[in-house]
C-alpha cells in the first residue's frame, strides 16, 4: 500500500475554493428551485381565478338571457283572472316558477330588494319621479338580480320627489 502523499497548501486552498464555489452554486440552484415553485403557486392560483371568472361570466350571460322569461313568466301571472287561479294547469306553472327559481338560486342568483331603500345610482336605474320620500325607492317596475356579490341587472324603479303639496305650498311661499 502505497502511502498518501500530502496535497501541501496549494492544494488545499484550491479545495476550499472549490468547496465554496459548489456551496454557491448549490445556493443558486435552491433559489432558482424557490423562484421556480412560487412562479408555479402563482400561476395555478392565477388560472384558478381566471376559470372562476369565466365560470361565473358564462353563467351570468346564460342567466341574463332567462331574466325576460321569468319576467313574462311573473307578469302572466299576475294578469291570470281570479277565477282561474286555483286551476291546475295554473298550479303546474308556478310549480315550475319556483322550481327554476330553486335551481337559480342554488347558482348564486338572488332578487334584490329596492322598496323603501335609499337611492343609489350604482345599484338601482332610476325611471321616474314619484310623490314620496324624497330619494327612496317608492315603487319598483322591473326586478333586479345579483349573482353572488355580482350586480347582474338592476332593478327599474320609481323615486321619490317628496310631497306635491308640501312642494307646491314651498313654491307659493317663495314667490
Amino acid at each position: 500500500m502505497k502511502p498518501k502523499k500530502d496535497p501541501g497548501p496549494k492544494s488545499s486552498k484550491s479545495k476550499k475554493e472549490a468547496l465554496e464555489q459548489e456551496k454557491q452554486r448549490a445556493e443558486k440552484y435552491l433559489t432558482n428551485w424557490q423562484r421556480a415553485e412560487a412562479d408555479l403557486a402563482n400561476y395555478k392560483k392565477r388560472t384558478d381565478a381566471e376559470k372562476s371568472e369565466l365560470s361565473t361570466s358564462t353563467t351570468a350571460g346564460i342567466i341574463l338571457n332567462l331574466l325576460p322569461v321569468i319576467d313574462d313568466l311573473e307578469r302572466a301571472f299576475e294578469a291570470i283572472p281570479e277565477d282561474q287561479r286555483n286551476k291546475n294547469w295554473v298550479e303546474g306553472m308556478k310549480l315550475i316558477e319556483r322550481k327554476l327559481m330553486l335551481y337559480m338560486e342554488s347558482i348564486g342568483l338572488c332578487k334584490m330588494e329596492a322598496l323603501g331603500q335609499l337611492f343609489d345610482p350604482n345599484l338601482h336605474e332610476a325611471v321616474c319621479h314619484i310623490e314620496g320620500d324624497v330619494g327612496k325607492i317608492v315603487e319598483e317596475f322591473r326586478t333586479g338580480y345579483k349573482l353572488r356579490d355580482r350586480l347582474l341587472r338592476p332593478p327599474m324603479v320609481g323615486v321619490g320627489k317628496g310631497d306635491t303639496e308640501k312642494n307646491d305650498e314651498e313654491q307659493e311661499g317663495q314667490t
